[in-house]
């Protein structure tokens, strides 16, 4: 089944092993082939902008979704997941649904199952940061009395 892709001027999409920029004007493309990994330039992540460790999992399971021998990168993967596991065991559901589908050779998915772990990672952190601005807060008002 083809795969229908509309690009935004400047836009970029990875195919293959190749890197496809859009020229100035928007762009539709069928792409039609077996297995071939596409990523779309809004769900690319580079080792500069894999700031959190939810994101560091991301790439990892991006960089074996690209690559044609995905195991080569399942030591780091795995190496991530103890560290997020141990650091916020509550992540497990999300490791569990990647996991599940890296076994099962869908690494499409994964990625689809990383970005979730990326959504738990930042709504967790931004309490972290209600709670601590509250509790900064407090210790203010205690301070001035």
């Amino acid at each position: 089944m083809a795969l229908k892709v509309e690009l935004k001027p400047h836009e970029r999409i990875i195919i293959g092993a190749c890197v496809v920029t859009n020229t100035d004007q928007r762009a539709r493309l069928l792409i039609d082939g077996d297995k071939i990994p596409i990523l779309r330039e809004k769900d690319i992540l580079t080792p500069e902008t894999a700031d959190t460790p939810a994101k560091l999992i991301y790439l990892a399971v991006q960089l074996m979704y690209l690559s044609p021998d995905p195991m080569a990168h399942h030591p780091t993967y795995f190496s991530l997941v103890r560290d997020v596991l141990s650091a916020m065991p509550g992540a497990w559901p999300f490791i569990e649904g990647i996991n599940n589908h890296i076994l099962n050779g869908d690494l499409y998915h994964a990625l689809k199952e990383s970005k979730k772990l990326i959504g738990h990672e930042e709504t967790l952190t931004q309490a972290a940061r209600s709670l601590q601005a509250s509790g900064a807060g407090g210790e203010a008002e205690q301070q001035s009395a």
